[in-house]
């Protein structure tokens, strides 16, 4: 693939995505925007290196599980350089996805501390952290090409999909042709190929302090994810 064009090749692999996504150029405004955050830390991370690239997506190549959020947060997945890692969204993210059997442990703090998934993947509509973590349009459009290819790729084994705010929601419906649902917490959508589709507020601060997402909402998303998943067929 060509990082400034975002062409793939028909022989893509998860790997081969992944690695394509740290070298992207092809949004300008998100390309000064984390190497500014990479050059104004704040005094609580100054003895920790910043990944301060495109943060590439992670987890179980088998997955049944496919997690989506928006984009990585300044000081977490553009610092450590893996989603959801480092900030109180994941902190939340981890928990939940330990409390259910999707990971291996309930904390997701640096790359190397040996969080792993289990039957979950985890992606993003985004995969450079935006300005006030709200991406343009055309900076989503760039990226779902890259969503779009995992999902080509996930296809087979992916049977419940949960997006994580209405950025997100709405994207993924985008890519699938669904754009008939209408977003809303605690969604559950059947779509096509047999697979479920829930819909979640994201984990951020913003909701999560304000009490918009408590901790029993967020934990009954996974529940039903591993419900359907474990139900027999």
């Amino acid at each position: 693939m060509d990082s400034n064009t975002g062409n793939f090749d028909s022989k893509e692999t998860l790997f081969g995505i992944n690695s394509r996504v740290t070298l992207c150029q092809m949004c300008s405004r998100l390309a000064e925007h984390i190497k500014f955050i990479s050059s104004n830390i704040p005094k609580r991370f100054r003895n920790d290196p910043y990944w301060a690239r495109p943060v590439p997506s992670f987890g179980d190549v088998n997955a049944r599980l496919l997690i989506i959020g928006l984009a990585p947060a300044a000081h977490g997945g553009n610092r450590t350089g893996r989603m959801f890692t480092g900030d109180s969204s994941g902190d939340w993210v981890a928990k939940a996805l330990f409390q259910t059997g999707f990971a291996n442990t309930s904390v997701s703090r640096c790359v190397n501390d040996g969080f792993a998934l289990n039957d979950a993947y985890i992606t993003a509509v985004v995969r450079c952290a935006p300005p006030q973590n709200r991406p343009t349009s055309s900076e989503i459009a760039n990226c779902a090409q890259y969503l779009r290819s995992e999902l080509d790729l996930l296809d087979k084994t992916i049977k419940v999909i949960v997006t994580l705010g209405r950025v997100a929601f709405q994207t993924y419906c985008k890519l699938v042709d669904n754009t008939e649902i209408e977003f809303r917490h605690g969604g559950k959508f059947n779509i096509k190929d047999n697979k479920v589709l829930l819909s979640s507020y994201h984990p951020s601060r913003q909701n999560t302090n304000t009490g918009r997402l408590t901790w029993n909402m967020w934990i009954q998303v996974f529940k039903t994810a591993r419900m359907i998943l474990d139900s027999p067929h």
